[in-house]
C-alpha cells in the first residue's frame, strides 16, 4: 500500500499561510505593545523596536512593533512592511513622517521615517538575507503571503522604511 506525503511546496504553503494568518490577529500582533510600554522591550530582543506614529485620520498616538531589518549607522534603523503599502502604519507614517522609536528598555526616541527608494531597499533586503539567511528562510514565504507578492532580489515589493533618530537623541 502506498501512502502519499505532501510535498515540500504544499508544507511551505501551509506554514506561510499559518504565519500570514497569525500575523493578522489584532490580539497576538498587539501584545509586544504593552511589553514595550511597561519599558520591558529588551525582553523581545535587539533586532524588534517599536514605532509610535499618528493615525492620519484620527490624529490619535499609534503603536506598532516591528523587526529592525537594518541598523546602520547609531541613529538609523530600517524596517520592512510585511503587509505593504496597505499596512495603517506605513500609510500614516506616509501622511506623517514624524515618529517616536522604543528602542528595547529606552524612552522613546523622536525620529523621521522615510520609504526608501527602490535601489536603496534592494540593497537593504540583501544586506539582510546575507546577515540572517535562516530567518529569511523560514520569514519569506510569510511576509511573501502577508505581501500578496513574490519577493524578489531586485526591484522588490517589499516597502522598507528607514527610521532617523534625531541628533539631539542620540546616545
Amino acid at each position: 500500500m502506498f501512502t502519499t506525503r505532501p510535498s515540500s511546496i504544499s508544507v511551505a504553503n501551509t506554514i506561510a499561510n499559518a504565519g500570514a494568518r497569525l500575523l493578522q490577529s489584532r490580539r497576538l500582533v498587539r501584545a509586544p505593545i504593552w511589553i514595550y510600554k511597561a519599558r520591558a522591550g529588551a525582553l523581545l530582543g535587539s533586532r524588534v523596536l517599536m514605532l509610535e506614529h499618528i493615525g492620519r485620520k484620527s490624529g490619535a498616538a499609534r503603536y506598532v512593533v516591528l523587526e529592525a531589518f537594518d541598523h546602520p549607522t547609531p541613529d538609523t534603523f530600517v524596517v520592512p512592511s510585511g503587509f505593504g503599502e496597505k499596512a495603517q502604519w506605513f500609510r500614516n507614517l506616509k501622511a506623517n513622517p514624524r515618529v517616536r522609536v522604543y528602542i528595547r528598555s529606552h524612552a522613546p526616541v523622536p525620529a523621521t521615517a522615510r520609504v526608501l527608494e527602490q535601489q536603496e531597499a534592494d540593497l537593504a533586503l540583501a544586506a539582510y538575507i546575507r546577515r540572517h539567511p535562516r530567518a529569511w528562510a523560514r520569514f519569506k514565504s510569510v511576509i511573501e503571503t502577508t505581501l500578496g507578492s513574490t519577493i524578489s532580489d531586485t526591484n522588490t515589493d517589499l516597502p522598507l522604511v528607514e527610521l532617523r533618530l534625531e541628533p539631539a537623541t542620540r546616545k
